[in-house]
């Protein structure tokens, strides 16, 4: 089991599901995240890729058996400074 809080692990490869979003085409969409920038995700969502702003849903992780969502903008960060960075 990790200690290591999600925010702060890697998040590429990992499957997601946007829980809520503004832009409702998204809400309950799942796919698994392929990329991520400062402030967006790249997931691949059946078999296309897509690009999602992290600001704008609340996204949900599955990890050691639980469901664990958190706010994207929590994420906005670039991946190799959130490791420092994410509270």
């Amino acid at each position: 089991m990790s200690d290591i809080p999600l925010i702060k692990d890697e998040l590429i490869g990992r499957t997601v599901k946007i829980t809520s979003c503004t832009d409702p085409t998204w809400d309950h969409a799942s796919g698994v995240i392929i990329d991520e920038t400062k402030n967006t995700f790249l997931i691949e969502i059946e078999g296309k890729v897509k690009h999602i702003a992290k600001d704008i849903a609340t996204f949900t992780f599955q990890r050691n058996g639980k469901r664990i969502s958190v706010p994207g903008s929590c994420l906005r960060y670039r991946p190799e400074e959130r490791v420092k960075k994410a509270r």
